[in-house]
């Protein structure tokens, strides 16, 4: 076993001096070093100022955002001023044409609602629809049950989005049909 331990150390002490040769020597290996320690300092200062730069653009979408909102806003409060200053005008003329007046504003009004998307939502005579009416009162009628018979509040829809349910009255059918 001696001789087999002998031939191990021989071939460890062979293989030490083959991985010491391999490796270069002194001053190539500092500037490689050098080398790859500016490379890293020059992507880790892309990488800072590329997530610098991102954060600055989501702060600019958002204001962007924010000023569009508000521009909008302004633009529709604009169109409603204009309704409320026909009110004004109305009631300070004489009752025999308020009728008349109050008719135009309300034409006025809901050319400035359909300009900006929002149109009335139809329910008289509808069948009930959960996703377009609120269900207030459910009343015998001669009309079909689950038809609507009364809108107390008309609904309204904002291009495809119902901004605000009818407020309806719904048929629970004819009585005397039920007890038959």
């Amino acid at each position: 076993m001696h001789d087999a331990e002998q031939s191990t150390e021989q071939n460890g002490a062979q293989d030490s001096g083959t991985a010491e040769n391999s490796l270069p020597e002194g001053p190539p290996l500092v500037a490689e070093l050098d080398e790859q320690k500016k490379a890293y300092a020059e992507l880790n200062d892309q990488f800072l100022r590329l997530a610098a730069d991102f954060e600055n653009f989501k702060k600019r979408t958002a204001r962007d955002r924010e000023i569009s909102i508000s521009l909008a806003n302004e633009r529709f409060a604009i169109d409603i001023l204009e309704v409320v200053d026909n009110f004004e005008r109305a009631l300070k003329t004489d009752d025999s044409h308020l009728r008349e007046g109050i008719l135009q504003i309300r034409q006025l009004l809901n050319a400035q609602l359909l300009r900006n998307g929002i149109t009335p939502l139809d329910a008289q005579k509808k069948q009930f629809n959960p996703a377009e009416h609120f269900a207030i009162a459910h009343v015998t009628s001669d009309e079909p049950a689950g038809t609507v018979i009364d809108e107390v509040s008309r609904g309204y829809r904002m291009h495809d989005k119902v901004i605000r349910y009818a407020k309806v009255a719904v048929s629970k059918g004819n009585q005397k049909d039920q007890e038959v």
